[in-house]
């Protein structure tokens, strides 16, 4: 804005004592200066409330940004989790591979399993 100094607000007070006169201008210099207060505080609230504004409209775009980049590690946590799952889930649908099973070891279970497995060798063969 303007400055005024002490030299202009001297030749203002000169002038308008010459024509507003010396009876009238204490109540000039105090409605003068009420108008100029009131013009100070409507300056004064426009610029808080541009300020708020602009805050305001930071605040919103930052928590846009955070909105979206919490989305997006929520959905790379979810597909990663995903595909560990999946790995987990093929890998247990997989056969397990075939080990040789050896004649000797299917005699003994069988006969351990049998129902005249505890009888002597000769009443094996004789019951039915």
């Amino acid at each position: 804005m303007f400055e005024i100094g002490f030299g202009e607000l001297v030749l203002i007070g000169v002038i308008a004592l010459i024509v507003i006169g010396p009876d009238k201008l204490p109540g000039a210099a105090r409605t003068a200066g009420l108008w100029i207060g009131k013009m100070r505080r409507f300056v004064s609230s426009i610029k808080d409330e541009v300020d708020k504004e602009l805050k305001l409209q930071e605040l919103q775009q930052t928590l846009k940004e955070v909105e979206k980049n919490s989305i997006q590690q929520f959905v790379e946590e979810t597909r990663k989790t995903t595909s560990d799952l999946q790995n987990a889930l093929n890998a247990s649908a997989m056969p397990a591979p075939a080990t040789p099973i050896k004649t000797d070891t299917v005699a003994a279970v069988s006969d351990t399993l049998s129902p005249t497995a505890d009888k002597p060798a000769e009443q094996r063969t004789n019951t039915p």
